[in-house]
């Protein structure tokens, strides 16, 4: 009897399915969540149960990163806020303001520069699952700003801990509050800040817009991410399996970098019937802040952004003009 008892829990171990904590900081019920839901539901067939926490209910990206670190989560959803944690190449992607004209260069440089990155983040011990955006960061405001000059007098949102962006920004002679994410709705209604730059649909998901009722429509920088697992966490499931998850989630991070896109624009249509207003960027407001931009690069190239990798995204960005 006793052998029989044994043999029984031998047989559901054997069966037990892997199991995978993923924590983002994306809200509960938005359509990134729901595709990494199908996502979870395709790996609950291979055998890998995949539980999702979302909202900030965790931390912001730097506690996931942390907490990653110490296995109580296996995969995490990261901006590049959160990836640069773990490993500092990944800052080309995002923090190299006005150096992407166009979301067609974002996908141009980020496939080239994939294999490099990729293998960067193995280094440290996480395994890239997919990578994706959500379209451009724009600069929401409680009262209208358009050049660079307008945001000097407001207090504005700096990711606590960032401390490189907090010190260029205080050399630039703006005054950052470094706050977490979760902080932000409510130090807009305390008017603690005066102007955050975020991603219109983020913004949308925490309401930026009843307090902070313009947006300037700056392509200032692609919010860029990607969503990753630990290596021990992946290394321990079984080749096969291994493959088949990595099919589903290329799957998703495409889905997720097309509907990034699209509610980007429909993110802002939501919050104009709110009543928040839109201030589009003449020609000469672009100058003001590409301008802006070209003189902090010097900056930017070493401090930032390692140098090899600003120069290399300047090369692509050269190659692929060149060929259009």
């Amino acid at each position: 009897m006793l052998r029989f008892f044994l043999l029984l829990i031998v047989l559901a171990s054997a069966h037990a399915a892997e199991r995978v904590k993923l924590a983002t900081v994306l809200p509960t019920g938005t359509s990134y969540h729901q595709i990494l839901q199908t996502m979870g539901q395709e790996w609950r067939q291979q055998g890998v149960e995949l539980t999702i926490f979302t909202g900030a209910q965790m931390g912001d990206e730097s506690d996931i990163v942390s907490r990653m670190g110490v296995g109580q989560f296996q995969a995490g959803v990261l901006s590049v806020l959160g990836l640069s944690k773990i490993d500092a190449s990944v800052t080309a992607l995002q923090y190299m303001p006005m150096m992407f004209r166009s979301l067609e260069e974002v996908d141009f440089v980020r496939t080239r520069m994939q294999p490099q990155l990729e293998a960067s983040l193995l280094k440290k011990g996480y395994v890239v699952l997919f990578w994706g955006d959500a379209g451009w960061i724009r600069f929401f405001s409680t009262q209208p700003a358009l050049k660079p000059e307008d945001f000097k007098s407001m207090k504005m949102f700096a990711w606590s801990g960032d401390t490189r962006q907090i010190d260029l920004m205080k050399t630039l002679g703006y005054n950052p509050r470094p706050l977490a994410t979760t902080e932000i709705f409510t130090s807009l209604q305390s008017k603690m800040i005066e102007a955050v730059s975020l991603s219109p649909s983020y913004a949308l998901s925490i309401q930026v817009d009843r307090s902070a009722k313009h947006m300037l429509e700056v392509n200032w920088v692609p919010l860029v991410g990607a969503t990753v697992i630990t290596a021990k966490a992946w290394n321990s499931l079984p080749e096969p399996t291994r493959a088949a998850l990595r099919k589903s989630a290329l799957v998703a991070g495409e889905k997720m970098k097309a509907s990034g896109r699209k509610e980007a624009d429909q993110s802002v249509a939501a919050m104009v019937k709110r009543g928040l207003q839109v201030h589009p960027v003449t020609p000469e407001i672009d100058a003001a802040w590409r301008k802006m931009a070209e003189q902090i690069y010097p900056k930017i190239s070493g401090n930032i952004v390692p140098k090899e990798m600003f120069e290399q995204v300047q090369a692509l960005l050269k190659e692929y003009r060149a060929r259009k």
